[in-house]
Order: structure tokens, then sequence, then C-alpha cells
């Protein structure tokens, strides 16, 4: 450790304290973690699962039914009611993790003062009054006053938002979970656990409601129009049955049971299952999902906005060039590994360069076993083990007594080792710092990003009088004055496959775009290399972006866009802009500053690798793997999951204009034609018979044609699905289902007039309850695209589908057979004559998909 910033000079006592004094204000002040978060009950959520308005209508239904004299009814809308209400409660039962991630932020130990020596202790047992030792990447263990600060900068972008490190000196005060990204400070420890700034930021966290998202707003929008249509439904029917006679307590309640009945109970669950399996989809392509309504919004992407290093490229650097003033050294080299090729007469100034930049990096190359691999940042590494190229064994490393970090606005970073200041970062940045004429080199800056290499400039400083008055001044009084070493050219792969991924994007008709920190020539190769450059071709840089928004936005709507370095802020403005212009976007990033264009694009992309806590935390989306292809593959899923909903949707609703049917031919016959189906019967349908295979329709997987249409945004129950409901398969099942009631009820020699013969109305009845559940087994086939009859689709390729049509069957024979559910129901196993109208439903409906099909031809389907 570096020698200490000397005694304090801010009036705080940083002498610490005694262990016995420590142990008893732990017993006073409690732990220092954060509170857990007040969670609501476990029965209080399933209570509110249980209390919205729908539910309460249907309480209310439930409660008439049984004053009514209808326990059977009112007990079926119980079940429905619970069987909602639990289903909703499980698969929303998502916690809320962001509150358990903030204590996470809290490092696990800390060197604190005690008995007067540096003790190590877990975070949790710090008292306020505890003098906490801190060191450059340290973490903020608890609200902490600095005692004494030797260049101290500290990253509250966490807190704060802001990106900028905010210089520290004696008597600042610092927050508990921030980080210190410079110098050393001794500090005193002011607040601890609940009491921090920390700890209140978790708790607006877990009081914080997101707002719904679009699909949530959709999913409203349905239940509230088919609750509309019920209510209608059922008020027709009401009227109806007093017109022909029936008593008006009667009436109404067969109104409600109507109504209920009406209702596709299974809808919401259903929706909420596909958005899960289609996460869990994600999940097995290395694509992690942290909001499970974001899998529909992924779908619906109309711009990705990627970087470059580590999505695009396989983020394995590799200096290959040393450019100085006494010529060029190339060098080639596999990997991490120490040896290489050398090839140049410059090996000396080669070396010094190498060895300059190393001194200013954090990152190394280690042998773990057999084999170099790389810990830290990989382009760190890679000047690391140019070094070991070029010089042979490395003696250890100098501890440095003051360090810039790393800013996205200077593009440098720099390090006070002995009384040399090394210096290493972007060209734009370092040239204009060095003294000596700097025109050869930025010509080859030029050429070496040309050729898509990363260009890092070295240079050093002889410090003049006493280092310690260096120590205390900011990084732009201390880089000044820089001589030039040399250039350092890195080269990082594109990914094998990226090419090919990116024009499948281009023909689901979603732009790219590349938004990156590196120099406009290595951005616009790399962009060309892959493919990625648009024609004609536009590379932007941040600082030079239009102000206007609009313009921007006009600016940035085109294919194949670069923009090449970007600031935190530009890359927040970037996102607002092509918002402005209508597009869905989904934003990549992986470091702590790109939290907030994270969290304004539609998705949020973050990289699971090489990404921080905070991008990952401020991400819908996390790439396991940090590869585009990722993406792509999750907006497939996505798409797949929307044409899930589009598909069980279809298939809930065309049950219901069956179950419709029989009261339409009831009402309009003024109550002389017997009705085919009871309510118990359609509630029966409803979560008996229909909810496994609505569920594994659900689990479809994404059809070949998904990323050949362009995006879409429409309402769920648009044009397409109302008509194929209410004009094709709908009615078929109607037809069919009628016919079967038709032909047991007239083949039994029921005449109109004739005193309803009760067993023959049930055998009937049973009819067409089984023609409406094979009628419902081919529909889930059918279902499955909107352009391809399901003998195309392959019978067995949704195993899912299967298991469940076979379930569907064994729940007809339950129904039918099995003496006391055939009761319950009022039903009887029909004649055969019935048995096989209602087995001609299955032909029926695929014949009638199959002519839709042909005769509407779609462009690609689901």
């Amino acid at each position: 450790m570096a020698q200490r910033a000397g005694p304090p000079r801010s009036g705080v006592d940083a002498t610490g304290l005694t262990s016995q004094r420590a142990a008893e204000l732990l017993k006073e002040s409690g732990p220092n973690v954060l509170p857990a978060a007040k969670t609501v009950p476990q029965w209080r959520k399933l209570l509110g699962e249980l209390t919205h308005f729908f539910a309460v209508m249907l309480w209310c239904a439930a409660a008439l039914a049984f004053i009514g004299g209808m326990p059977q009814l009112g007990i079926a809308i119980i079940v429905v009611v619970l069987v909602n209400g639990v289903f909703a409660h499980i698969q929303q039962e998502r916690a809320q993790h962001a509150a358990a991630k903030l204590r996470g932020l809290l490092p696990a130990d800390v060197s604190v003062r005690r008995d007067g020596r540096i003790l190590r202790v877990h975070t949790s047992e710090l008292v306020p009054g505890d003098a906490v030792v801190l060191s450059a990447g340290d973490r903020v263990p608890a609200d902490v006053v600095f005692a004494a600060a030797s260049g101290c900068a500290v990253d509250e972008s966490m807190l704060t938002g802001e990106s900028e490190a905010v210089s520290k000196t004696s008597g600042d005060s610092a927050w508990g979970g921030t980080f210190l990204v410079n110098g050393e400070a001794d500090a005193v420890v002011s607040r601890t656990g609940g009491n921090t700034r920390l700890a209140g930021i978790a708790a607006l966290t877990s009081g914080t409601v997101s707002p719904p998202t679009p699909l949530a707003l959709e999913l409203r929008r349905i239940v509230r129009l088919i609750a509309a249509v019920a209510m209608a439904v059922a008020g027709f029917f009401f009227l109806v049955s007093l017109l022909v006679g029936i008593p008006w307590r009667d009436a109404f309640l067969f109104a409600i049971g109507v109504a209920v009945a009406l209702v596709p109970e299974g809808l919401l669950p259903t929706v909420t299952l596909s958005l899960a399996m289609g996460a869990q989809r994600m999940a097995a392509r290395n694509a992690l999902v942290r909001n499970l309504e974001a899998v529909e919004t992924l779908g619906s992407t109309t711009f990705i906005c990627t970087d470059k290093t580590g999505t695009l490229t396989q983020n394995r650097m590799n200096a290959v060039e040393v450019f100085t003033a006494a010529g060029r050294v190339k060098v080639r080299g596999e990997g991490y590994e120490p040896e290489a090729d050398i090839e140049g007469d410059a090996l000396s100034a080669a070396t010094r360069t190498a060895l300059a930049a190393r001194a200013a990096s954090q990152g190394r190359a280690v042998l773990h076993g057999s084999e170099w691999t790389a810990v830290g940042d990989p382009m760190e590494a890679a000047i690391d083990v140019l070094a070991r190229r070029l010089s042979g064994p490395l003696p250890g490393d100098a501890t440095p007594a003051r360090r810039f970090a790393f800013d996205p606005r200077r593009r440098r970073e720099s390090v006070i080792v002995g009384a040399t200041l090394y210096v290493k970062g972007a060209p734009e940045s370092v040239l204009p710092l060095c003294g000596k004429s700097t025109g050869p080199a930025a010509e080859e800056v030029e050429t070496m990003a040309s050729r898509g290499l990363r260009v890092i400039a070295v240079a050093v400083r002889k410090l003049p009088g006493p280092r310690e008055h260096w120590l205390e001044r900011p990084p732009e009084e201390v880089e000044t004055g820089l001589a030039l070493l040399g250039l350092i050219a890195l080269h990082d792969p594109p990914r094998p496959d990226v090419g090919d991924v990116i024009r499948t994007a281009r023909e689901a008709g979603i732009s790219v775009g590349m938004i990156t920190g590196d120099h406009p020539a290595t951005a616009a190769a790399i962009a060309r290399e892959i493919g990625l450059m648009g024609s004609p071709e536009l590379v932007l840089e941040g600082a030079l972006l239009p102000e206007d928004e609009q313009v921007l936005g006009a600016l940035l709507d085109r294919d194949g866009i670069v923009v090449s370095r970007v600031s935190p802020e530009q890359k927040l403005r970037v996102a607002k802009a092509l918002q402005g212009r209508g597009h869905v976007v989904a934003m990549t990033g992986d470091g702590v500053n790109d939290g907030p264009a994270l969290q304004e694009a539609d998705i949020g992309v973050a990289m699971g690798r090489s990404g921080t806590d905070v991008a990952r935390e401020a991400a819908d989306l996390v790439l396991l793997d940090d590869h585009f292809a990722t993406i792509v593959a999750a907006i497939e899923q996505g798409r797949a999951t929307y044409s899930n909903i589009h598909r069980f949707l279809t298939y809930h609703l065309t049950d219901n204009v069956a179950e419709l049917t029989p009261f339409v031919i009831w009402a309009l016959s003024g109550g002389q034609f017997p009705l085919a189906l009871g309510v118990l019967q359609i509630l029966a349908l409803d979560i008996g018979t229909d909810l496994l295979p609505a569920l594994a329709l659900g689990g479809e997987k994404p059809g070949k044609g998904v990323l050949k249409r362009p995006p879409e945004r429409r309402h769920l129950m648009d044009r397409q699905l109302m008509f194929r409901v209410f004009c094709v398969l709908g009615p078929v099942e109607a037809v069919m289902e009628m016919t079967a009631f038709s032909v047991v009820l007239f083949g039994g020699g029921w005449m109109r007039g004739d005193a309803q013969d009760t067993g023959l109305v049930m055998a009937a009845s049973g009819a067409a309850f089984s023609a409406v559940v094979l009628g419902q087994l081919a529909n889930a086939f059918a279902c499955r695209s909107a352009s391809l009859p399901p003998w195309k689709l392959g019978w067995l390729t949704n195993r899912l589908l299967s298991w469940a049509v076979l379930a569907e069957v064994g729940a007809l024979a339950v129904c039918l057979f099995v003496v006391p559910f055939a009761a319950l129901l009022g039903h009887l196993p029909p004649p055969p004559a019935g048995f096989v109208v209602a087995a001609v439903a299955v032909p029926a409906v695929f014949a009638a998909d199959w002519a839709y099909k042909r005769l509407r031809r779609p462009a690609g389907g689901a």
C-alpha cells in the first residue's frame, strides 16, 4: 500500500475505536446492513388477485347463484375465480430484486483502524466512528467523512446518475456503495445500515411501481372489451328470457351464467405462462430476461444500437504493431501467450512504449495451469502481453503513488510511479498534450484506424519538484507537457458469424447501428468488414452531433449508421432521438455510465460477461455471452411469443363463438328449441378441456418465417383475428355443434312444440359438447400457423400440444362416461350417430382453415 496522505487536516478524528467501544456501538446502532424492504405478505398479494374488478364481478355472480338455488353454478364460478387468482399469483410473483441487489453492493470486508492497528472486519460490523482505510478500487462500506484524502475521486453514478467521478478532499463526505476510483483515504464512518443514503434509495426502489408495459395495456383493453361484450350479451338474454316468460330471478341468474361462460377464463394465465416460456427459451440461448413483458416488446424492436467491442467483435485484443519515432515493430502472436514473432528494428523504442502503457494499465495476462488468460480489461491484458513479448520476463509491478482513472470525457488514464507520469489513451486526447510535433503520429493513427485497428497513444512526463506536489493536483494540471513515446495498434477480430446475423436482422426489417467509443476510422473499418455499414456511408462523431433533436433523429434514422466517440450523454440522446422517430429501440451497454441509455431505451441490453452491475440492473435483457447474435435470437423469440399470444387468443375466442351459438338459437326460437349447452358445460369447456391446448400453443417454437417479415405493432385482437374467429373457425364449430345436437334430438323423435324429453335432450347435449371439444382439438392444430396447414408443420413437432390434445380427449371421456361428472354437467353420452357427427367437426375445421389460408395467402406467417 502506498504511503498515506499524512495526518488528518479536516478536524475529523481518524485514530479509530477500541474493539470494546466498537462492540458497544454495534449493540446500539445494529449491524451495517441495509434493512430488508417491507414486503407485502403473500396472502395480501393473493387477495389482490382475487379482488380486482373482474374477480369481484364473478364473486357477485357466485353469490347470486347460491341465492337463486344454483349451487353448482356458484361453485363453478368460485373455482374459476380461484384458479385464475392462484395461477396469476404464482406467475406474477416475480420478486422485486432491486433492494436485495442493492444490499449486495456493500463490500464483504473492509480495512479499519481498531486498537491502534489496521484490521480486516466484515462490513456488517462497522459502527459510527470507525476509521476505515480506503484505496482506489474499493467500494465505500458506509456513509463516511474523509479525514485524509490523497487525490481521491469517487464514482457516485449509482446514486446520482452522473457518470463523472467526483473529486474528494479532507472533510468531504461519501456515500456507502459508491466507488473510490482514484487515490487513497482515511475516512470516518458517519452513518451505517438503515441510516445510510443507500438505504434510502433501496426504500424508494422497493416502493416504486413500474408503469404498465404496452402488452399489459393491450391485455387490459382486451379484458375490458370481452367483459363489455359478455355483459351486453347477458343483458340481451335477460330481456329475451323475460319475454319468453321465465321468472325475472331465474332470467337474471341465467344471464349471469351466460356472461361468465363467455369470458375466456384461462386467457390471462395463458399469456403469463407464454411469456415465462419465452423467457426460459431465451435463457437457453444465453439471453436472460429481467422483465417478463419485455419478451413481447423484443419482438417489436425496429432499431438495434449496438456497441462494437465484445458484441460485434470477439473482445480478444491482440497488440499487433508499435509505431515510434525510431521506427515500426510488428508483432505476430496468438492469444495471451508471451511467445511471438517480432519484426522491425526499433525494438528498444517499442519496448519503452509497451512498458509505459503497461504501467498505466491494471489488466494483466496470468498463467493458470498451462494456459495464459486475461484478468481485467482485455485491452490492458493485451498490452501486458505486448510488454512480455518485447522485453521478456518483467520485474514486479511498482506501487503507483497516484492513479487518474480512465474518464470517457478525457478519454485517457495515467499513473504516477516514482517521479514519472505514464499516460495512455485515445490519440486525439493524448497527442494534443505532447509538446513536440506529432504530425507523423497523427497520420499513422488514421492509417492504422482505417485498417480496423484500435490505436492507443502512450506518453510520459518527468514530474519536476517534489512528487507530493502532484499527488493532490487534478489530472488536467498533471497531464501536460507530455513526451510521446509511440502508438500501439490492437486488433480485435470480428465474431465469425456476425455478418450473417446482421443480414438476418435486416431481413426482419430491423435497422442496425454501431454506437461506439472507438476512433471513427476504426469503427468504420469494422463496420465495413462485417457488412454493417450502410450505403451511402455515414460515420458521425459524438461531439459533432447536431443539437436539434429532430435533425438528430432524421440523421440517425437509417440502417448502417455508425456513431463513434460517443459519451454516455450522447448515447442517451441517440436513444431518445430514434424513439422520437417512432422506433422501438434496443440499446446495448456494459459500463456504469450506460445505465441512463439502457433505461431510456425500449429494451436495454447489458453484457453478462463484461458488463457492470449498474448496467445489468438497468437493462431488460442480459446477454450471458455478450454476443450480438443473441440479441437477434431474443428478438426472434419475442416475435414468436407475440404470435403465440395471437394463436391462443384465436383458439379461445373460437370456442366462445361455439359456446354462444346455442343461446342465440334458443333466444331466436323464443325458448322453444332446447338449449344445446348449459352454463356448467361451457365452464367445463373453458377450464377443463381448453386450458392445456391453449398453454401448449403458448409454447410454440418460432416459425421459419418469423424473421422474414417486418416488425409488427398491432392490436392483438386485429381484423385478421376477428375475421378468422367470427367468419371461419367459429361458425364451422358452431354448425357442427348444432348439427350433432339436432341429429340426436330429431333422430330421437323430437318435434317442435313437444314436451322436452330430458334424457333425449341430455344425450343430444352430450353430442354437442363432444362436437365442440373435437372441433377445438382440430382448432388447436389449425392455430399453430396463420399460413400453413397442420400437416405441413408436422403433427408431432409441438410435443406439448400432442400431450395436451391427448389430455383433452381424456377429459372428454371423463365428462361423458364418468357418471358423477356427466350428471353435474347435465348431459349423457350421445348415441353412435351423435358421435359420428361430432367427429366430423375435426375434418370440417381443418377444411375451413385450409381454405381460408389458401385464399388469404399471406407473405409470411406465424
